[in-house]
């Protein structure tokens, strides 16, 4: 369920842009200690990571699993159970990853769950392409949004991943999941259990674009936005072969995006070590 409105009946078996059917297709299921810190913790994130995507971004380091839909089906008794699994694992959280296409299917896991004995936040760990009446199902069922905010251009949007109405659509989402949840915030554990973080991968040659997303980000929810960004860009999938997408981004790219989120005032700034 997102802004693209393929016209397909996903329950008689028709498939959309993004490539899902009827039953949500999962690739892994496991405890990840790579997310930020408030998130992996100490115990890790349960992650259930969801197959097919709604973009197409052609770097995609995933690209196997999201474009090429490797992995297997499970219904809503099965994705519950996996929930309950992990919160057996000791996690802090269940991290639902690219839910967007099964967010239908993800809701009635949870609520099944829950059901069941369930009782960890749950994480919508999104690329940020998410339409406001998705959204609008999921409020009072996550706790945590970990939306990408990739970019501001329409063109850039556009080449490097088939959206180029991005910008507006993620500025909506990201403004609702404010509403619902504020802004990310940690226990005396260090360990957050609601609220937003959004991330921003730095693109090679395109620190502009970084800016100019950073600035809106500013101008929109001021200096106290917890903010990730991220340095770890590489070219997998086409971008090989793709001009401008073809390297990874430098040290001194990295740099200049750290300088630019501490030049628009934000204190809440998740940096990786390079």
């Amino acid at each position: 369920m997102c802004p693209r409105e393929c016209g397909v009946n996903r329950l008689e078996g028709e498939r959309g842009f993004c490539g899902a059917g009827r039953l949500a297709r999962v690739a892994a299921v496991s405890v990840h200690h790579g997310e930020e810190p408030p998130i992996s913790g100490t115990r890790g994130s349960g992650t259930i990571f969801f197959s097919h995507c709604n973009m197409k971004c052609l770097f995609c380091q995933n690209y196997p699993i999201s474009q090429y839909g490797n992995g297997r089906e499970m219904d809503t008794e099965m994705l519950a159970g996996e929930m309950l699994r992990l919160r057996e694992l000791g996690v802090h959280n269940v991290n639902f990853v690219t839910p967007t296409p099964h967010a239908p299917q993800m809701l009635e896991a949870v609520l099944l769950a829950r059901g069941k004995g369930f009782d960890l936040p749950v994480v919508y760990n999104t690329n940020g392409y998410d339409a406001l009446e998705t959204l609008a199902l999921l409020e009072g069922v996550v706790d945590i949004y970990l939306p990408d905010a990739k970019y501001l251009s329409a063109d850039l949007a556009n080449t490097a991943s088939e959206t180029p109405d991005y910008a507006r659509h993620n500025e909506i989402a990201i403004d609702e999941m404010v509403r619902q949840v504020g802004f990310l915030s940690s226990g005396d554990d260090g360990i957050a259990a609601r609220g937003v973080l959004v991330r921003h991968l730095v693109l090679p040659g395109r620190v502009g674009e970084t800016e100019a997303v950073l600035a809106r980000l500013s101008g929109s929810y001021g200096p106290e936005l917890p903010l990730s960004l991220m340095g770890q860009y590489f070219p997998a999938w086409r971008a090989p072969d793709t001009d401008g997408f073809d390297r990874k981004v430098t040290r001194k790219e990295y740099d200049r995006a750290i300088e630019a989120a501490e030049r628009f005032g934000f204190r809440n700034v998740f940096i990786q070590e390079r």
